[in-house]
């Protein structure tokens, strides 16, 4: 399947009156806190709080019948397996999720609220893919690919697209689009869908010392980083996508990395300024902003908080630590 804006614009079309609108904030504060014009795509208010719902009802309303009754499977630290569990039961499947045994409560509860199965797996003696593709072997399963399907990235990319709208009804003509990046799912998408009309220069941002993407695009091939617990688990794939790395590639994209501190840092500012509770990979393209000052100033910069799903006790630390980041 080819993938450009005709392609998002049909998933837009099949997911519409599913997913919400999802505001486009910004702040005084927040704009003297960066020295910058920010506009914050909020998906963290998205329905199962983050912006995965897009992808995953994209696939599913893809699948024949058969497929649908059959059931669904998908690996993942939180979001997306909530996400595909979310899109089954609103179309009458249903949906088992792998995911790592250290993931937050607070993503494992709600795959469960949304009807879920979860199996667990050891990420330190585990591949939760070559779990989840033994799983859709022995149950009949069809995957649902968290960012290395032209269904995923297109249904990402409508976040994209209500950018654009929500763009033109403020009068803002974007000099940056800052987005995080763990398969890169959401960043092709959303970069496809904007930068067909705004000529925004494109950044994502990945955990520092893993910089899959940036290494992905310098040498034109899928990369690797280790697969290790991580503070910023909404970014934390161990790889990207072939499909995804085409897709960025067309972009002169320009990858940076993110320190767990600055993460906290912007989750802080994010409820501060926001009033708007990020989980540390959601805050990941504000933070970058906050981090690089320098870089950003005097500009009108766009980021995607991409997600919301933080367990109360974690969030709590951060907000009660005022160390800067």
């Amino acid at each position: 399947m080819d993938f450009g804006t005709e392609t998002i614009r049909a998933a837009a079309e099949r997911i519409h009156g599913r997913v919400r609108r999802t505001p486009l904030l910004s702040s005084p504060m927040l704009d003297e806190a960066t020295g910058a014009t920010v506009l914050v795509k909020a998906e963290a208010l998205q329905l199962t709080g983050s912006f995965k719902i897009r992808g995953a009802l994209n696939v599913l309303l893809s699948l024949t019948d058969a497929e649908r009754d059959a059931g669904v499977l998908a690996f993942s630290t939180g979001n997306h397996g909530q996400a595909v569990a979310a899109s089954a039961r609103m179309t009458g499947s249903r949906a088992t999720i792998v995911m790592p045994q250290d993931a937050p409560r607070i993503k494992v509860d709600g795959v469960r609220w949304w009807g879920g199965e979860v199996v667990f797996y050891d990420p330190a003696a585990q591949d939760r893919e070559v779990v989840g593709r033994d799983l859709v072997a022995e149950r009949g399963l069809t995957l649902v690919h968290p960012y290395d399907d032209v269904r995923t990235m297109a249904g990402q990319g409508t976040a994209g697209l209500e950018i654009l709208d929500q763009l033109r009804e403020g009068g803002h003509a974007p000099d940056a689009i800052v987005l995080p990046c763990s398969g890169g799912g959401l960043a092709s998408g959303v970069l496809e869908a904007v930068r067909s009309e705004v000529d925004a220069a494109p950044f994502v941002v990945e955990r520092e010392g893993y910089p899959k993407m940036a290494r992905s695009l310098a040498t034109g091939r899928v990369q690797q980083v280790p697969a290790v617990p991580a503070f910023l688990d909404a970014i934390g794939s161990p790889t990207v996508g072939e499909s995804t790395l085409a897709a960025l590639s067309r972009h002169p994209v320009t990858a940076l990395e993110l320190s767990d501190d600055q993460a906290r840092l912007a989750m802080r500012e994010a409820f501060r300024t926001l009033k708007l509770v990020l989980e540390p990979g959601g805050s990941a393209a504000l933070a970058a902003v906050l981090a690089r000052r320098d870089r950003f100033a005097g500009k009108t910069v766009v980021v995607l908080a991409s997600g919301g799903n933080v367990d109360a006790s974690v969030y709590s630390e951060v907000l009660a630590d005022a160390t800067p980041g």
